[in-house]
């Protein structure tokens, strides 16, 4: 039987382009995976403000999001994609950050090549890159980490806000040639954006993962429509926490202003509803098998 490493792998090379969602915990995984995806995708900025209730202005470390993705790999069947920032430092760095996500049980990570410390390719402002040699050792540091071969490194390159396109491409095609797995260019949004996402594909000779962030341009394409341009893999990362936030924030809006949550009610899940989410029924029979009955 293929392994959670094994299908994904499979999957990016061929069958339908893969959704991956984005959440920022464990319980937001179960979501994605009753809900059907063959993916999910954990953001780093989700995590920041998780964890840490802060901005993703790299603030989170290794210890702090390879413990987080453990739990929240260990409680699906799907593959869990991470973002792994810049690889948390330098080559050697890098070693040690693909050898804790594996043991994780973590599926994919991506490691860009932003300058340390990095910011979230959405937030406004330019995004420093360094020089391509120094992220093309660090792929190569991060192909040859790997124990287990099936371990998805995916190089992402934020060049083409400061750089341009083609600077983007040409990293691109240089870390594939490193030995990425999968190459994502993130761009921002611009009138041409359809164009230049197909360029992304149609000149990196990779399966190539793009990022539908909600407020951006992409974020106008179907799932469909990516795909038909070429993409193996969409990461949705800003899914789960506006969801959340938004629903979360309207709850609280409802108690405040009436005393109660009566009339948040409808748009929240009841007690029977979130024990399923969380499998409770798997627990009961568990125990219902292995537990010692008292006389």
């Amino acid at each position: 039987m293929a392994t959670i490493r094994q299908r994904l792998r499979e999957r990016l090379l061929k069958g339908p382009m893969l959704v991956a969602p984005g959440i920022y915990d464990a319980y937001g995984a179960r979501f994605v995976e009753q809900s059907g995806f063959d993916a999910v995708y954990m953001t780093g900025n989700g995590v920041s403000a998780s964890l840490l209730g802060r901005p993703d202005v790299g603030l989170i470390d290794l210890t702090l999001f390879a413990s987080h993705a453990h739990r929240a790999a260990a409680c699906v069947n799907i593959p869990l994609i991470c973002d792994a920032d810049t690889g948390y430092g330098n080559a050697v760095n890098v070693r040690h950050t693909v050898q804790e996500f594996e043991a994780a049980g973590v599926a994919a990570i991506h490691i860009e090549d932003q300058v340390s410390p990095k910011r979230c390719g959405h937030l406004p402002g330019s995004r420093p890159v360094v020089e391509m040699a120094e992220h093309v050792g660090k792929i190569e540091a991060a192909i040859a980490a790997r124990r287990d071969p099936d371990f998805i490194i995916i190089a992402r390159t934020d060049a083409a806000a400061a750089h341009g396109l083609d600077e983007a491409i040409r990293r691109g095609k240089a870390y594939r040639k490193a030995g990425a797995d999968v190459v994502f260019v993130e761009l921002k949004g611009s009138p041409n954006i359809v164009e230049e996402l197909r360029r992304v594909t149609s000149e990196i000779d990779a399966p190539c993962l793009v990022n539908v962030e909600e407020a951006g341009k992409v974020g106008d394409l179907s799932a469909a429509e990516l795909d038909a341009l070429g993409f193996r893999l969409a990461i949705y990362p800003g899914l789960a926490r506006y969801a959340a936030g938004f629903g979360i924030r309207e709850a609280l809006g409802v108690l405040k202003r009436d005393g109660s949550t009566k009339k948040a009610r409808e748009r929240m899940l009841d007690f029977r509803e979130y024990n399923e989410a969380l499998g409770l029924s798997d627990v009961e029979e568990w125990e219902s098998r292995f537990l010692q009955r008292r006389a």
